[in-house]
């Protein structure tokens, strides 16, 4: 009900501009940028940073242009030196069968990708004629040099990589070890895994300070887990990544009407190192407001087969409710305290409960109490216990998902 809930909002309403799109692209245009002389300190970067169509273009205008600027000057200096008026056999030229402006940008493509066809050739008769070649010769293995690496680059940049990395539609907040948390999932598509692989997340949010000034945008560090080393991950099956909510959260005062009410984005960023290639990648993901579903949980996907386990990422995506008070944790902390450090919420029985866990040393001084709580059962009635049971675990459990014997 909550998610319907949540995606009925969102449909209706127009989805206000994101900082992160969900496939991790920054929604950001850099403009007015003065000093671009800058990006051409840097060319290797600024030429594997372009787009595909202009890198093939630079590509194919770097050989074409130098072939054209060699054949130029062959065919002056095959001019300067009357070549092209003596056409005779008697006649020692610069640059053999160079008698025009095609013959002459034959000979520099044969010279700068050393094809040697045989019919042109450069004589002993002029030294330029030599020093040309051999300029030529080095610029072509410096723009090799240069254009092969950028499209090996380019080709494997670990951008492509990020692809195979996917990250739950919704993130969720539900009860773990009777902490509130709010969770997302994160799985590795592929065979070759994520080696060293890290999760951090931060919180964007618009504020104003005591001062009056305004702060957009501004970033804020959502704990994944840093301290414990909780955020370091061994990525070969998806993965539920939990922040506790407590007094450092900055979720501590929000219940789920605080939850729509407000506007920020949680951009998720997952690191790691290719294992193929070697080369760091990093995916990212963002989640608004109202893609967080209050009192839900994901349902597992990992089953046991013979010899392996299977995952099943149909089930990916997939969450089912959970009974859940919609009040924030600090709430739910004042109700501990003013109930007494031992009131809790905890599971029993398969039921979720609130109330004051009973231990051993309980167990002497409530021996009356639990023998009149049985015999108020026998009798139909209900114990103060039993009027704080909030629901059945039963009730969390999706059609799909029995619960079977090979289900972890």
């Amino acid at each position: 009900m909550e998610a319907e809930v949540h995606q009925g909002k969102a449909s209706t309403q127009k989805e206000r501009q994101r900082y992160v799109a969900k496939d991790g692209k920054c929604q950001v245009n850099l403009g007015r940028i003065e000093e671009k002389g800058r990006f051409l300190s840097d060319i290797f970067t600024t030429i594997v940073d372009l787009k595909y169509r202009w890198f093939l273009f630079v590509f194919m205008m770097c050989y074409i242009v130098t072939w054209l600027i060699f054949a130029t000057i062959y065919y002056l200096d095959a001019f300067w030196r009357q070549d092209l008026f003596h056409l005779e056999n008697d006649w020692n030229p610069c640059f053999q069968n160079v008698d025009s402006f095609i013959s002459a940008l034959l000979f520099s493509v044969e010279t700068q990708r050393t094809i040697g066809y045989g019919s042109r050739m450069v004589t002993d008769n002029c030294h330029e004629g030599v020093y040309l070649v051999m300029a030529q010769s080095i610029v072509g293995s410096m723009i090799d040099a240069l254009m092969v690496g950028c499209m090996f680059v380019k080709i494997s940049r670990p951008k492509k990589r990020a692809q195979t990395l996917i990250f739950s539609q919704n993130c969720v907040v539900c009860p773990r070890d009777e902490r509130l948390c709010l969770m997302f999932r994160i799985g590795d598509l592929r065979d070759s895994h994520m080696v060293d692989a890290k999760i951090r997340a931060k919180l964007i949010k618009s504020r104003q300070t005591f001062e009056g000034e305004f702060l957009p945008l501004e970033q804020s560090e959502i704990n994944l887990g840093y301290e414990t080393g909780e955020d370091r991950l061994f990525l070969v099956e998806p993965q539920v990544i939990c922040h506790v909510i407590d007094e450092n959260s900055p979720f501590y005062e929000m219940g789920p009407q605080e939850l729509m009410r407000d506007q920020f984005e949680i951009i998720v960023i997952l690191e790691g190192i290719v294992e193929a290639t070697g080369m760091t990648c990093q995916a990212k993901s963002s989640y608004l407001e109202n893609e967080i579903i209050w009192g839900h949980r994901f349902e597992p996907c990992m089953t046991l087969e013979k010899g392996a386990f299977r995952v099943d990422y149909k089930r990916f995506h997939k969450t089912f409710e959970v009974q859940l008070p919609r009040c924030s944790a600090m709430e739910m902390e004042e109700m501990r305290e003013m109930e007494g450090s031992e009131i809790s919420f905890y599971w029993e029985n398969g039921d979720f409960c609130i109330g004051r866990r009973h231990t051993m040393t309980d167990r002497g001084d409530d021996e009356e109490e639990e023998e009149e709580e049985r015999h108020s059962r026998t009798q139909g009635g209900f114990s103060d216990h039993s009027r704080r049971l909030i629901g059945n675990i039963a009730e969390e459990r999706s059609s799909d998902f029995n619960g079977s014997d090979y289900t972890l």
